[in-house]
């Protein structure tokens, strides 16, 4: 619809920048159930884009809203839902994001967490409280950090007593168990759901890059990592951390939806790194092995490489995109190796 208002991006703390929101329902993260729908369904609330208001529009419940929203309660209690996260995760932070609930907005919600891979969790399951009940505005971001460091797989979070939330963001670090790895079996190692993630980038204009690490193809132009027009000498680049160390095998790399951005050519550096920081390791990449000489690279495809240089095993890569431009996914296929 013309007349949509779409709510600002907000500067989030730290947390949201390191972590991955693992309550993203693009990400595969489900609305299980609540304890009523009534105005709004929970998925909504799943959404990774920003809430959006219609002001003229309605449907058979009433206003139509971007997010979880109850019915009015007319008896003591409150009301609850429950998620699965997209993937089993340590969690660092949420945001209550009331964005568009002036009116109708819960004075207070909290969060509990549990571990029940094999499970949906009930009323009866080991639930451990992440937030504590706190207080809540309307048309507002609710940053909280979260200190625990165990895994969980579902969420509960309480509104108090009722009305709409617009999205619940949850910032975490995937987590896979490797201990039961075959080291046989070829896996993409930098896969979002295998550990996977973003270390530090020369720029990320127009989306970063653990996009290129996201499930499947691409959706549109803005599922990917897209710098801006480089007008200077040299190229862009990102360090990419493998959820866990491996033997290279196999590289995808797919331009799906860039035809007149894509980068010109590709090359990948990589290294075997111990304890380090952010900062040192922009610096030392400069100076990896190369894992994948320069190739050129064409519009929305996906280009197979396997003449991979014998490095042994690494943990992260240096993607060079020369000169710069958009790249839906890079995959790296291999073996674990403890």
């Amino acid at each position: 619809m013309s007349n949509a208002i779409v709510s600002a991006p907000v500067e989030g703390p730290e947390f949201t920048r390191i972590g991955l929101n693992l309550a993203d329902g693009s990400l595969g993260a489900e609305f299980l159930g609540a304890t009523d729908e009534f105005f709004a369904p929970g998925q909504r609330m799943l959404n990774p884009e920003p809430a959006t208001f219609y002001p003229g529009r309605y449907d058979d419940h009433g206003k139509w809203m971007d997010g979880w929203e109850t019915r009015r309660r007319r008896t003591t209690g409150h009301d609850w839902s429950i998620v699965r996260l997209a993937m089993p995760g340590t969690l660092l932070g949420v945001d209550f994001d009331t964005s568009f609930f002036t009116g109708n907005f819960p004075p207070a919600a909290s969060l509990e967490a549990c571990y029940s891979p094999e499970t949906v969790p009930d009323e009866r399951s080991d639930w451990h409280t992440l937030i504590a009940a706190t207080e809540l505005k309307g048309n507002s971001h609710h940053f909280h950090a979260i200190t625990s460091s165990q895994v969980w797989t579902h969420l509960r979070l309480h509104i108090y007593p009722d009305g709409g939330m617009a999205r619940l963001r949850v910032y975490g670090v995937p987590h896979r168990d490797w201990s039961s790895a075959n080291s046989n079996e070829t896996l993409d190692l930098l896969a979002l759901a295998n550990g996977g993630n973003q270390v530090a980038w020369s720029d990320a204009h127009y989306g970063e890059p653990r996009n290129m690490l996201r499930p499947g193809r691409g959706k549109d132009m803005g599922d990917g990592w897209e710098t801006r027009r480089r007008r200077e000498p040299g190229n862009d680049w990102c360090i990419l951390s493998l959820g866990h160390a491996g033997i290279a095998e196999r590289i995808e790399v797919d331009t799906a939806h860039f035809k007149g951005n894509f980068p010109a050519r590709c090359s990948i550096q990589a290294a075997f790194v111990g304890e380090s920081t952010r900062q040192s390791l922009i610096t030392q990449s400069m100076f990896w092995d190369t894992l994948l000489e320069e190739q050129p690279l064409s519009a929305d495809a996906i280009h197979t490489f396997d003449a991979l240089k014998d490095l042994g095993p690494i943990t992260h890569i240096r993607f060079n995109s020369i000169p710069d431009g958009g790249v839906s996914r890079v995959r790296l296929f291999g073996r674990a190796v403890r």
